[in-house]
């Protein structure tokens, strides 16, 4: 479908424009849509599962209590995922409350999963259904002032997540994302075999950024409206691979196609598939 211009495409947190984001049916919806590479987010419970979820709370613009009731705003610490055991996080749903958001996203009833059953349920139906192996982009959700209150500091955290995909024999076909320049270096101190992506949504610069992280990595992911034809050049001089996010309008996807941008992530795979087809 995409052969000539080879273009690898991204289902953000699943399809998060068409289904419940970071949830099992969201995984397979975009599994069946045709996306090269599942994105995801990881964060930690308080008994140390690896859970797929964007925040290390309870959003309530999406998730709803045991009982049905509404989630208070600005109750994240209330509703803390590095605070509850993985029994009790279960019992919320992230996916029947419509995200207003996302007006076509449909309502599933749904719990934030682990990452050891999203990478089992999409192995299987990929083997099933006889599709392309899918390729996982993890994000390992980590920020400084969060260590030992929303997540744990990296070396724990890089060691949870790490342990669960060797697990899972999958290293091979994974990358591992985040903004925190601390959880890439363990990474790399772990593992210089696994794929490394430093997502990017500041204005520092290449060079600044690079610094900060103290070495190349093997992708640079900046948000698409920080992407010029400059940054281009010096990518692919330092061989350094570009992804960016999150590109959903029609037109932001055809400019990134046409600046040489050969890997989207977007909550639309539909629209970058349908998109694609066009352009061959």
């Amino acid at each position: 479908m995409n052969e000539k211009i080879h273009i690898e495409i991204q289902g953000h947190r699943g399809a998060r424009g068409l289904c419940p984001e970071n949830t099992l049916s969201g995984f397979i919806e975009a599994v069946k849509l045709g996306v090269n590479i599942i994105e995801m987010d990881v964060v930690i419970s308080k008994d140390n599962k690896v859970i797929v979820s964007h925040e290390p709370w309870m959003n309530p613009d999406f998730c709803t209590k045991p009982n049905g009731q509404e989630i208070e705003n600005n109750s994240n610490k209330k509703y803390n995922l590095y605070n509850m055991d993985y029994v009790e996080i279960v019992q919320y749903d992230c996916g029947k409350k419509s995200n207003l958001k996302f007006p076509s996203q449909r309502s599933i009833p749904e719990n934030k999963p682990l990452l050891s059953e999203v990478i089992t349920k999409i192995e299987s139906f990929v083997k099933t259904n006889h599709i392309a192996p899918i390729k996982y982009n993890i994000e390992i959700k980590s920020e400084k002032e969060y260590d030992d209150i929303f997540n744990p500091k990296p070396d724990f955290f890089v060691d949870l997540v790490y342990s669960e995909l060797k697990k899972q024999n999958i290293l091979s076909k994974v990358i591992l994302q985040s903004f925190d320049v601390r959880i890439l270096q363990e990474l790399k101190k772990k593992d210089q075999t696994i794929t490394l992506s430093l997502l990017i949504e500041n204005k520092n610069g290449l060079d600044n950024n690079l610094k900060e992280l103290g070495f190349n990595p093997d992708i640079y992911a900046p948000e698409f409206i920080l992407i010029d034809e400059q940054l281009i050049k010096e990518l692919h001089y330092k061989n350094i691979k570009l992804i960016t996010w999150t590109v959903n309008e029609i037109d932001d996807m055809q400019r990134m196609i046409s600046m040489g941008v050969k890997s989207i992530i977007t909550d639309y795979p539909d629209r970058l598939i349908n998109l694609i087809k066009k352009i061959i």
